[in-house]
């Protein structure tokens, strides 16, 4: 299998990893940098457990291969939690936005990712931000309420 040299940062880190070609970034992630913040649902795209931050943007970690995103920057639920609790995960905590917890990181970064782009978004943008999330536990509602309780400390 062929291997090739990359170089990215997660999390604000510099990591250079050999990697073969085919390997994901979210394999890459949870095995070679042991960050299992990101989880691993239906490795095809499809619940977005596995979403994180690529240059600001939100991503499916199993549809990109590691090769693909050398030289960017990512950003998983490890980095956005580094420094203590963001204002996202406190209202997820606060408004118990939180069950199982399976898709809990993803749509944490899918909601940064729209505050940071837009501080006050309405409630139909905030289910459009997180429409590419599934969550089998919840109505949605507490997670909506809980990105919209962040807006609002924001404006």
């Amino acid at each position: 299998m062929e291997k090739k040299q990359i170089r990215l940062t997660v999390n604000g880190e510099i990591h250079e990893c050999t990697v073969e070609s085919r390997k994901t970034l979210l394999d890459l992630l949870r095995e070679d940098l042991k960050l299992t913040g990101t989880k691993k649902g239906c490795d095809g795209g499809e619940c977005g457990s596995c979403t994180v931050l690529l240059n600001k943007r939100p991503v499916n970690a199993c549809l990109l291969l590691a090769v693909g995103v050398d030289g960017q920057e990512i950003l998983t639920i490890e980095g956005l939690g580094k420094n203590g609790l963001h204002p996202i995960q406190k209202a997820f905590i606060e408004y118990g936005a939180v069950q199982c917890g399976f898709c809990t990181p993803g749509m944490i970064l899918s909601a940064k990712a729209l505050l940071d782009e837009n501080a006050s978004p309405s409630e139909m943008e905030v289910r459009e931000a997180i429409a590419g999330n599934l969550c089998r536990c919840t109505g949605y509602e507490k997670i909506i309420s809980a990105i919209l309780s962040v807006s609002r400390e924001k404006g």
